[in-house]
């Protein structure tokens, strides 16, 4: 086997590992044509249909593009990340900016495109946030996304659905990290309940500026009461 060849299994992923090590490493620069399959395949130590599999992979990376009739140039040094990475390296104080965007403008929608059983549904997850209450942080931060979640899908906006369930996780340990660090719970284990009842009765009422300013002021200060 050649010096630098890969292992023959699986050859398609240790193929692609391998031009990516050299990209990021700069042996190919951004615009620069790739060797062909052949000079490629011969060099890996692998057939021309492993090094075409491992291309496409490459490109399906973000690091490579094949131009028609001119070869597979590099355009990138460093893979382009898929929503739910970035989020996962996300800054929890990021997120929650993003999440104020996308449940501010989510409790104007619900209020007015409310139905009886979303109005239900919210209910139930205000009484499931008071029971959670007796429980630990984690219980309850649960039960408050559940709540959040509520009324997020009364908006009937399949987009904002998804933005809030892609960055749940992030949100949900950053918020169990507050409670943790604060100890808010101590004194009032249902805290902001008042906040989370007046919104349920906005959404119900059809107020939507109403519904929009108090999940913004709760979400300034989550919490807080």
């Amino acid at each position: 086997m050649p010096p630098g060849a890969v292992r023959p299994s699986p050859l398609v992923e240790q193929a692609a590992e391998r031009l990516r090590e050299q990209i990021a490493g700069g042996d190919w620069p951004v615009g620069t044509r790739l060797p062909g399959e052949t000079t490629l395949a011969k060099e890996l130590g692998v057939g021309r249909s492993t090094v075409r599999e491992a291309l496409r992979a490459l490109a399906g990376a973000g690091l490579v593009q094949p131009r028609q009739g001119a070869g597979v140039f590099v355009i990138a040094t460093e893979p382009v990340e898929d929503w739910p990475t970035r989020l996962r390296r996300a800054a929890v104080t990021d997120v929650y900016e993003v999440r104020m965007a996308v449940e501010v403008h989510a409790a104007r929608l619900a209020a007015r495109r409310r139905r009886p059983e979303d109005v239900t549904a919210m209910e139930l997850a205000l009484e499931g946030r008071r029971a959670a209450s007796a429980g630990d942080d984690v219980t309850f931060i649960d039960a408050d996304i559940v709540f959040h979640a509520a009324v997020v899908a009364a908006a009937h906006n399949p987009v904002l659905a998804d933005l809030f369930t892609q960055f749940t996780p992030v949100l949900r340990e950053g918020l169990v990290e507050l409670l943790t660090l604060t100890g808010l719970r101590a004194h009032d284990p249902n805290t902001a309940d008042d906040a989370h009842a007046a919104l349920v009765r906005a959404v119900a009422d059809g107020d939507a500026e109403a519904a929009a300013e108090i999940l913004r002021k709760e979400l300034e200060d989550p919490f807080g009461g």
